[in-house]
C-alpha cells in the first residue's frame, strides 16, 4: 500500500518514526511533511495529502500536527476526504471500519511514538465495513 504522510513543525520527529514503522510494515510511505522545524502552516501539508490521496496517487494517508484537528480540517476540505483524528486505538480502527476515513490525523503533542505506532496500525489493519455505514458514507460525500 502506498501512504502518504503529511506534517508540520510540530511533528517533524514523530513524522519520521512513523514513516519507519509504515515502511516496517511493508508498505511505502511517500514524504509530503516539512522536514524542518521550522516553523510552517498545518494547511498546506493537509491539503497535500489530501489531494494525493483524492487523485489515487496514494492509498491513504496519515497527518500530524501538534494536535492532529487543524492539518485534519485542511484536509477534509478536499472533495473525497474523510479524515480523521484519533488518540486511541478504537477510534483509528473504528473510523476505517465505520467511517472509510482514508485519512488517519493525531497529534506529536498529544500521542508519543509508541501509541501514535499502535493507531497507524490499527487503521491500516482495519477495513471498511459497508453495509448500514455505506449510507453514511454517502450522506457525508454529498
Amino acid at each position: 500500500m502506498k501512504i502518504a504522510i503529511g506534517n508540520d513543525h510540530a511533528a517533524v520527529a514523530l513524522k519520521w518514526e512513523i514513516l519507519e514503522y509504515v515502511e516496517s510494515l511493508g508498505h511505502q510511505a511517500v514524504n509530503y511533511g516539512t522536514d524542518t522545524g521550522e516553523r510552517c502552516d498545518y494547511p498546506v501539508y493537509g491539503k497535500l495529502v489530501a489531494r494525493a490521496v483524492a487523485a489515487k496517487e496514494a492509498d491513504c494517508g496519515i497527518l500530524i500536527c501538534g494536535t492532529g484537528v487543524g492539518i485534519s480540517i485542511a484536509a477534509n476540505k478536499v472533495k473525497g476526504i474523510r479524515a480523521g483524528v484519533c488518540s486511541d486505538t478504537a477510534t483509528a480502527r473504528l473510523i476505517k471500519e465505520h467511517n472509510n476515513a482514508n485519512i488517519l490525523a493525531f497529534g506529536a503533542r498529544i500521542v508519543g511514538p509508541e501509541l501514535a505506532k499502535e493507531l497507524v496500525r490499527a487503521y491500516l489493519a482495519a477495513e471498511f465495513l459497508g453495509g448500514r455505514h455505506q449510507a453514511r458514507v454517502e450522506l457525508l460525500e454529498e
